[in-house]
């Protein structure tokens, strides 16, 4: 019996954890960290201070919670494993901005990329959000820059492609669509971009 509570407890925490991460990311992704409302993110989880201050120390730790609990898994199942052991990223590549450009929930058009947002925000004022925000950017573009590698060896990718660079252009040209449709408020000017994103990939087919 005991131990069944101090599981429950335990999962209770963790429960309570995720939905104050989850408020939070929601919070931030609408106004940006600085302007984030503690007060707003414990109305919209209906819990109490101490609640939130059990589990973050600060209104920082708990934005560097959501960076790395939240951002990073979502990055991760939406742009890394699909390119983690391919040997054909072009291929996959456009696979996601196919995705991304027939999606109904156009929430990145209006509101922008969490990840970019952040980085444009924090980067220059924080060095410690920076330091993390750079590791994730980073992460993103060493798996794209593996699957390049991996296409060249399996004759998808030209032998000229510099994987490196190639990589950090992709990964820096999608958040930059991102970014400039969120500035124009436009779903035709977003899925156009990633057409033409997708246009230079195929540029650097074998």
């Amino acid at each position: 019996m005991y131990d069944w509570r101090m599981n429950v407890t335990t999962k209770t925490s963790d429960l309570t954890r995720q939905h104050l991460l989850e408020a939070a990311f929601a919070e931030i992704h609408q106004h940006g960290f600085q302007a984030a409302s503690l007060t707003q993110i414990l109305a919209d989880t209906g819990l109490t201070k101490g609640a939130l201050y059990h589990h973050f120390p600060d209104k920082k730790a708990l934005g560097l919670a959501v960076i790395e609990e939240i951002i990073r898994p979502y990055l991760t199942a939406m742009a890394f494993e699909p390119l983690v052991e391919t040997r054909q990223p072009i291929s996959a590549i456009r696979a996601l901005l196919a995705l991304k450009a027939a999606e109904s929930d156009l929430t990145m058009v209006a509101l922008g990329c969490p990840l970019n947002n952040l980085m444009q925000e924090m980067s220059p004022v924080d060095e410690t959000f920076r330091m993390h925000l750079n590791s994730l950017f980073q992460d993103w573009v060493s798996v794209v820059q593996e699957a390049l590698t991996r296409g060249k060896e399996a004759g998808e990718v030209h032998m000229d492609v510099e994987p490196a660079e190639t990589a950090f252009f992709i990964v820096s040209a999608l958040e930059g669509c991102i970014g400039m449709s969120k500035n124009t408020q436009s779903v035709s000017a977003y899925r156009g971009c990633l057409l033409q994103l997708g246009r230079y990939l195929d540029t650097l087919k074998r």
